[in-house]
């Protein structure tokens, strides 16, 4: 089974696929930086969200979060911009940490997602219908060229 990596560098990748599932290494917010925590947790999500469009998944499919938040007192106004994007019937097992982030001092909190790649998964899907064939998706997601 093959491995997808997005936007590699020396030390992580932001997106990685493998099978059916999508990793996406925590986001932090980049222009809003030193704002509000509501305009940094709609930048992380914005980010979020073309993440997982490179990869062929959307919030729809969420797994799991992990949010990492630098002081609890602001859990209510990143959850009000949490519920405002999460895709209703569709949320993902998720826990919030306060902690010390190791990204830039004036960030507020640190997003982190799993979710299905239905992309990804329809490559492996085969029907029988007189002989097995394969479903035309980009080449990127298939196990072998």
């Amino acid at each position: 089974m093959s491995i997808q990596r997005f936007e590699t560098g020396p030390r992580m990748s932001q997106v990685v696929v493998h099978g059916d599932t999508v990793y996406l290494a925590g986001v932090v917010a980049g222009k809003t930086a030193g704002e509000s925590v509501t305009k940094q947790t709609q930048e992380i999500l914005s980010i979020i969200d073309g993440h997982l469009a490179k990869a062929g998944s959307d919030k729809s499919k969420l797994l799991s979060a992990t949010i990492y938040i630098t002081d609890m007192k602001t859990f209510p106004e990143m959850n009000a911009v949490w519920d405002g994007w999460v895709s209703p019937g569709n949320t993902p097992a998720r826990a919030t940490v306060e902690a010390k982030l190791a990204a830039p001092h004036d960030t507020t909190s640190k997003i982190m997602v799993v979710a299905a790649s239905p992309v990804a998964a329809q490559a492996r899907r085969v029907t029988t219908d007189g002989g097995m064939r394969r479903q035309r998706i980009p080449p990127e997601f298939c196990d072998r060229p």
